[in-house]
């Protein structure tokens, strides 16, 4: 067992029979619900407890979730259960060198990562190839996460500045890649008591060459 798994296991537990996060979709994914819908499959990467998975379910795409933690993926089948939806839930680690799986390779209309911001600097790298790799050819990869002036509101988030996102650090990493939306702005947010109060917060949406 790898240190994140511990990590995100020990976290999803304590929350007990809460979502550490809620249930409803991140805010900036739900507002794009037309635009996800200029395709039919989707995935999401280090989806946590399923409320992201879920909501894109419902608006119709073939949806593949991608989670380390055992105990978070449990809890997202429960919360899909009994609703008339599907989702292929695996259990990965989107850091190991061998992720992800050649079968994966441009397989994905939308590559989804919400708050995936548990990297410093290098593993990032990694963590944005993989999402690269399962994205199709004129395929979409949408990313929201905080800034570093989040460190002043400390309302949910990394506490360590290098795993924060600027404008700048986005628009090398998809260099080449068609910016078709990339903005930061502040916004109060109640999602779980993961993510709680006024934060500084950044969202991209590019499209694969």
């Amino acid at each position: 067992m790898t240190s994140q798994e511990v990590r995100w296991n020990t976290r999803y537990q304590n929350a007990g029979d809460d979502y550490l996060f809620g249930t409803e979709p991140n805010r900036f994914l739900a507002h794009r619900a037309q635009l996800l819908r200029n395709g039919s499959t989707a995935v999401s990467v280090a989806d946590g407890e399923g409320r992201n998975s879920v909501w894109l379910a419902e608006q119709g795409l073939e949806v593949t979730a991608v989670e380390i933690s055992p105990v978070a993926v449990e809890k997202a089948r429960r919360l899909l259960a009994g609703r008339k939806l599907a989702i292929r839930f695996l259990l990965a680690d989107m850091l190991a060198p061998d992720w992800p799986p050649a079968d994966m390779h441009n397989a994905f209309d939308w590559v989804i990562g919400v708050f995936i911001q548990f990297v410093g600097a290098e593993e990032r790298l990694r963590q944005f190839a993989a999402m690269k790799q399962l994205a199709k050819p004129g395929g979409r990869i949408l990313l929201h996460g905080y800034t570093p002036k989040q460190l002043d509101y400390g309302t949910g988030g990394p506490s360590t500045i290098e795993n924060l996102y600027t404008r700048e650090i986005l628009l090398d990493a998809f260099a080449g890649w068609d910016i078709e939306e990339l903005v930061a702005y502040e916004d109060d947010i109640a999602e779980g008591i993961g993510h709680k109060g006024r934060s500084a917060l950044i969202g991209l949406i590019a499209r694969k060459p």
